[in-house]
């Protein structure tokens, strides 16, 4: 996800606009996502996405957004609500809890990683001991106040760095192993 310098996935005004990727970002974002088998969504995030499900529609689109749209599209999508009563595409409601769910995609031969998105459902996912990896991208911003993109826990969690990567915008890719 992206995240604010001081610590937020979104602004205090719930705005994110200042996370738009530029074009060297979106091309990392995008060979992030060809890793993924299946992406779970919390409602909220879920409700920002129906635009990649007939952007390949879009002639005004260029080539590194079709692309995107293209590995969106199918991919296979769970979200995490308890208002919605359907979702579209290629994505379902969970029919369980969190914690059921990713025991039941783990067993799965499914090839790819499993995505978390949304805060809140993340924030869910590390209070249950459930995420293996933190990807953030730090955007040169201080927003002051919002989602925080580390929920307060009461537990501590050692980290391994696996990977870094400084942007042409001065974005910073942090990716660390939850240390077992």
């Amino acid at each position: 996800m992206g995240v604010s310098l001081d610590g937020y996935v979104v602004g205090p005004d719930y705005g994110f606009d200042w996370t738009a990727p530029d074009e060297e970002v979106f091309r990392f974002v995008t060979d992030e996502i060809r890793e993924v088998g299946v992406h779970l969504l919390g409602r909220r995030l879920y409700e920002t996405m129906p635009y990649w499900e007939t952007a390949d529609q879009d002639p005004s689109l260029d080539g590194p957004m079709l692309e995107w749209a293209a590995l969106w599209k199918p991919l296979c999508k769970v979200v995490f609500s308890t208002t919605l009563s359907a979702v579209r595409g290629n994505a379902r409601l969970a029919s369980g809890g969190l914690a059921e769910e990713i025991e039941r995609l783990r067993a799965e031969p499914e090839e790819g990683d499993i995505a978390i998105g949304g805060a809140a459902l993340a924030a869910e996912a590390a209070a249950l001991g459930l995420i293996d990896e933190y990807r953030a991208r730090i955007y040169p911003v201080l927003v002051g106040g919002g989602i925080p993109f580390f929920p307060r826990r009461e537990r501590r969690v050692d980290l391994e760095l696996v990977e870094t990567r400084t942007f042409g915008s001065k974005v910073v890719h942090l990716r660390y192993r939850v240390a077992r």
